[in-house]
């Protein structure tokens, strides 16, 4: 087994709330595995815990074997850990292929060079493409953002997260937002996700879930309550009855 990103008993506190109780998660290359959790369960706490958004109080966080507890958001970045957020980051005046381009310039190591404009190089160019390409995004990546349909835009966050190069890609509730007549274009997305790429979904749209993950944590006031496969998180009783549901999940 190659571990891409692994923590071992994460704590934060805030004052005397423990928003984050001793978290133990192992990710493997290539994993499809989701969060999930009633609202306040500390989903988003761990996920900044993660970044480098906020320090852990105790415990420890490595990627691909390194010790990046104490790393700058920068340095996790650079080593492949990339986000997307609950709420879009883009820039509305930009366009999609603008957008793609400025994140695979950074990658490319041509940030430097925005001045000469942004996918004048060709290397950026034909990797925006080719990321446009897979989201389904050639059709409107001359539009504003701005302009694009709810839906296009959580795609086109992906779409950025890719053109970055990640290695591990955390993906904050893709589908928050999204109409139901969207969120089909969301899976089909989720799908396009290349299988080297090592994935941690928080979603609370189940069906995307279910559909997404080969393995599911259940967080609860802070603490792990069950990492299992899909059959074993959607028929333990306990999940059911704190978030699931009885009547949804039978």
């Amino acid at each position: 087994m190659t571990v891409a990103l692994r923590t071992h008993n994460l704590i934060r506190r805030f004052g005397g709330l423990v928003a984050t109780n001793d978290v133990s998660i192992t990710l493997e290359q290539g994993a499809r595995h989701a969060l999930i959790g009633p609202n306040g369960a500390g989903k988003t706490t761990l996920i900044n815990l993660l970044t480098g958004v906020i320090p852990p109080t105790s415990g420890r966080i490595e990627l691909e074997g390194e010790d990046i507890t104490n790393a700058s958001r920068a340095h996790r970045v650079e080593r492949g850990l990339v986000r997307t957020f609950q709420i879009n980051q883009l820039f509305p005046n930009f366009t999609p292929l603008q957008s793609v381009c400025l994140a695979a310039s950074r990658r490319l190591g041509l940030d430097r060079n925005l001045w000469r404009g942004i996918g004048s190089d060709k290397r950026v160019l034909d990797s925006a493409i080719d990321v446009l390409e897979r989201f389904d995004l050639i059709d409107v990546m001359t539009s504003k953002v701005s302009a694009l349909p709810y839906g296009k835009q959580r795609l086109l966050e992906i779409a950025v997260a890719i053109a970055c190069g990640p290695r591990v890609l955390l993906l904050d509730e893709p589908a928050a937002g999204v109409p139901e007549g969207e969120r089909g274009e969301i899976m089909a997305g989720l799908a396009q996700l290349p299988a080297d790429v090592t994935v941690l979904l928080i979603e609370h749209d189940m069906d995307l879930v279910f559909r997404f993950a080969s393995r599911i944590s259940v967080l609860v006031q802070g603490g792990l309550l069950l990492e299992g496969s899909v059959d074993e998180v959607a028929n333990d009783p306990r999940v059911k009855e704190v978030y699931l549901g009885e009547e949804a999940h039978g």
